[in-house]
């Protein structure tokens, strides 16, 4: 098994932010999930799976970080690595996979994804190293999270083969990889618009975008060859590795998701008597 190092992106994109005046937390990373911050929901998650080695925050603030007991014990016992966050999570990743060997997997993910897995990390990882590429992104079929998740708000990109909404975990898997996280400050200042992403794959493919004739693996082809990088994709089939948290109504429907999982654990097994 490919063995892989991951980050945590875990900074603020602004200095106000309505997800966090309602709720009163000093940072978003620290929103409780059926009553456990996000973030921490995050590394459990990173923990438990085999393909990650070790785990590296990029952010929150460092007043957020001492100001949560069980985040602050975590990075004083050496569990995860943590840095304060850059201007953008863009600037955030390409500093961190500044510190990682060309050679060295690296993982990055983000604090506002409470329902992560295990499974579905080691899922991604397995699969992307498979794929041959330098760079890859996870994604779940929108139908599939339309379906799981009917009242979520999520950015679809639409293609001839069906729609796809982003699942925020990028594989970088080769010294060349690196060189994506340029082109990804400019794909973050349009991440809302599916149009002006495709836009920047050149006008005839915005246009076949437009009419419906691009394909998901034509897209990507058009992207690998504009970037000068191999870009793959692995579909997941995991609707809520789609999930994240974006804003308050995002909030209260995952509060809910969190708490219907929560109660459909089975209990453990008590010992014999």
């Amino acid at each position: 098994m490919t063995e892989f190092a991951s980050v945590i992106l875990a900074g603020e994109r602004a200095d106000r932010d309505a997800l966090r005046d309602e709720t009163g937390v000093a940072c978003k990373a620290l929103l409780e999930i059926d009553g456990k911050a996000m973030i921490l929901r995050v590394i459990e998650a990173l923990d438990g799976a085999r393909s990650i080695t070790s785990t590296h925050l990029s952010g929150p603030t460092e007043a957020c970080v001492n100001g949560d007991a069980g985040l602050s014990a975590m990075i004083g016992e050496g569990r995860v690595e943590w840095l304060p966050p850059g201007p953008s999570p863009s600037t955030s990743a390409h500093d961190m996979l500044c510190r990682f060997p060309g050679t060295q997997p690296v993982l990055i993910t983000t604090a506002d994804h409470p329902l992560l897995t295990a499974e579905v990390v080691d899922h991604f990882c397995r699969d992307s190293a498979a794929t041959g590429c330098d760079v890859v992104v996870g994604m779940a079929p929108y139908d599939q999270v339309r379906a799981a998740y009917p009242e979520l708000k999520k950015t679809v990109l639409r293609f001839r083969d069906g729609g796809y909404c982003g699942c925020n975990l990028f594989a970088f898997l080769t010294p060349d990889g690196r060189r994506v996280a340029d082109f990804w400050r400019q794909v973050e200042r349009e991440r809302k618009k599916p149009l002006a992403v495709i836009r920047l794959l050149g006008l005839w493919a915005l246009l076949r975008y437009r009419m419906g004739w691009l394909t998901l693996d034509a897209a990507l082809a058009g992207l690998s060859r504009r970037v000068g990088l191999r870009i793959g994709v692995v579909v997941l089939p995991y609707a809520h590795a789609a999930v994240d948290v974006d804003s308050l109504s995002d909030y209260v429907l995952v509060q809910r998701y969190g708490k219907e999982a929560a109660a459909r654990r089975p209990e453990p097994e008590s010992g014999a008597g």
